[in-house]
């Protein structure tokens, strides 16, 4: 299988190791930073099987559309497009291409979701625990709150019937009926994301810490070698037979 990089940086380095520890007769034929933005072009792509995209949220469509455009499946690790996925969706079936996108590929986080949804449906029946969810990333991270957090407000907020949203919270008070999302950046972190039910008899606490990038670079290559043949719209929910 020939996989073409789209973003060589931390997380494109960390994939480029367990595509050589995992699959040794597999092959990189592509790797795009932005020393060498040139060769990203159809024709270079289209020497790959998939391509695997962990860039800047400010690029990540445009790349997707390249990759649509060049009909090579796209994986997608990059946060904060989400605002156009309902457009991107409808290009990759115009397109007839194939798209995998997740704001996290630990298959530890996928499951975390799980169980934060069961949780949360359970802890509807009990408003008098007061909910909120923090995560620290490295300070390296761009986008705040992380596409992780984002994610699993979501999912409490499908379940949490007095909460009508989620918000960053800052210095000020938070508004009762939203979720507040604490955001903290400290150096070497690669990901911990913690989700509290807190009443005044007791303290529910429920918390994923990543140890290092492998398991989101493990994830993505999964991904990448799950989508080969498929055409569509994939989330790991579909790769690892969740929800």
């Amino acid at each position: 299988m020939k996989y073409a990089l789209i973003g060589y940086g931390k997380m494109g380095k960390e994939i480029e190791q367990v595509i050589h520890s995992l699959y040794p007769n597999d092959e990189i034929v592509l790797k795009i930073s932005e020393a060498n933005l040139r060769e990203f072009n159809t024709e270079n792509l289209q020497k790959a099987d998939v391509a695997i995209e962990f860039t800047e949220p400010a690029s990540a469509v445009s790349n997707i559309y390249k990759c649509f455009d060049a009909g090579v499946p796209v994986v997608v690790g990059t946060t904060a497009w989400m605002d156009r996925l309902d457009e991107v969706k409808e290009q990759c079936v115009a397109k007839n291409g194939s798209l995998f996108y997740s704001p996290n590929y630990s298959v530890g986080v996928n499951v975390f979701w799980e169980i934060n949804k069961t949780l949360a449906r359970l802890m509807d029946k009990f408003p008098e625990y007061n909910i909120s969810i923090e995560e620290i990333h490295h300070t390296e991270k761009k986008d705040a709150p992380s596409g992780t957090a984002v994610k699993t407000a979501e999912v409490i907020l499908s379940e949490i019937r007095s909460k009508t949203g989620w918000h960053l919270k800052t210095e000020a008070e938070s508004p009762l009926h939203e979720l507040p999302i604490i955001a903290k950046r400290e150096p070497n972190v690669p990901g911990t994301h913690t989700v509290t039910y807190s009443s005044s008899v007791d303290h529910i606490e429920i918390k994923h810490e990543a140890k290092s990038r492998r398991g989101f670079a493990e994830g993505a290559v999964l991904a990448a070698r799950f989508l080969q043949g498929k055409k569509g719209v994939y989330q790991m929910k579909d790769l690892l037979g969740l929800g």
